[in-house]
């Protein structure tokens, strides 16, 4: 079986070369490898072309395309029957692509200890998409909050409803041609997109919890806060979530207020609330967080613990600005989502 692994790029000068050698060191390595360069500026294409003796690597110049229209241009491009597909920024464990290609080739699923399991033995036939896991490579205090704060930890995938993300999947490029691609109408949470219509479809999917990228959370409160209003502008334009950013709203804007408005007019009864908030806010992003602050600092140690809520509150604003912003651009172009979705 032919494995083609696909990449989509832009001015990502400093991340790649970890990326790429990390490509050369796949225990099974990759048929070939379809960059799309959506139009760097700064020394992206020097540096792939610099790799391309190393791995077999084949790059496209696509100015000015999406990371979905990137997407499937490589793709396109492939010769693979199964596509692998990462992003830039990101680097891979060594047995990345042995793990999330084995079902493609034999049908074995491995336990979390890395032994076969007889019981679950599939023909290969049985797998369409094999979504893989990720894993922060966070750099102080507010990295590794960010990272608790928003990134899910293996405990709490259900295998049978995770969407992966385009950072660590692989599928049988018939499904991609039976789905229609990439939507290339979006910017943002165009996985997810891509993830529903395959299900939809009819698609088999199975979870690889040992096919592990790592990458590293947004450096600053800024970097995220855009990163968040993207993600939910994003979702507006492809009509996601509703009743979570429906809640979201609901919350801080009717529930904050009353329960301001009740402490200002009874504090004793106002308390249990906070409190009752404070432990819904925090619970699951301090208990990601205390295993990620063994060998830190004291003084990082607290920085982590306070930048949390902010972390939290500061994502959850950004949505709230950005949902409707995509909510506004899926009015005005109807018309062209449509087109797009026949076709």
């Amino acid at each position: 079986m032919r494995i083609s692994l696909i990449v989509t790029v832009l001015n990502e000068a400093q991340a790649l070369p970890r990326l790429l050698d990390s490509m050369a060191m796949q225990t099974r390595a990759p048929d070939e490898i379809v960059i799309v360069d959506g139009g760097s500026t700064d020394a992206t294409l020097e540096i792939l072309r610099a790799h391309a003796a190393r791995v077999p690597l084949k790059i496209l110049s696509q100015p000015g395309a999406n990371i979905s229209q990137g997407r499937n241009a490589a793709i396109r491009a492939a010769t693979g029957d199964v596509i692998c597909s990462t992003d830039a920024g990101v680097w891979l464990d060594e047995r990345w692509m042995e793990e999330i290609t084995r079902l493609f080739e034999d049908g074995r699923r491995t336990t979390d200890d890395g032994r076969q399991s007889a019981s679950v033995l599939r023909p290969p036939s049985s797998v369409d998409v094999v979504s893989g896991f990720f894993l922060p490579d966070p750099h102080g205090a507010f990295e590794t909050a960010l990272a608790a704060t928003t990134l899910p930890a293996l405990a709490d995938i259900r295998p049978d409803k995770f969407l992966p993300s385009s950072r660590s999947i692989a599928f049988r490029k018939s499904a991609w041609e039976k789905v229609g691609g990439y939507p290339e109408w979006l910017d943002f949470c165009e996985d997810l997109v891509f993830d529903f219509a395959l299900r939809a479809a009819g698609c088999r999917f199975t979870f690889a919890p040992r096919a592990i990228i790592h990458f590293r959370p947004r450096p600053d409160l800024r970097a995220f806060c855009k990163q968040y209003y993207q993600y939910a502008r994003g979702d507006g334009k492809a009509n996601l979530w509703f009743t979570r950013h429906v809640i979201r709203y609901l919350t801080y804007l009717v529930a904050l207020p009353g329960v301001i408005a009740l402490t200002i007019a009874a504090p004793l009864l106002a308390l249990p609330l906070w409190l009752i908030g404070a432990a819904f806010m925090s619970f699951t992003p301090y208990k990601r967080l205390a295993p990620m602050l063994r060998g830190m600092s004291l003084i990082d140690k607290l920085c982590a613990v306070a930048w949390a809520p902010i972390i939290r509150v500061t994502g959850d604003i950004a949505k709230m600005i950005g949902y409707p912003v995509g909510v506004a651009w899926r009015m005005r172009n109807r018309t062209r989502i449509a087109a797009d979705k026949r076709g």
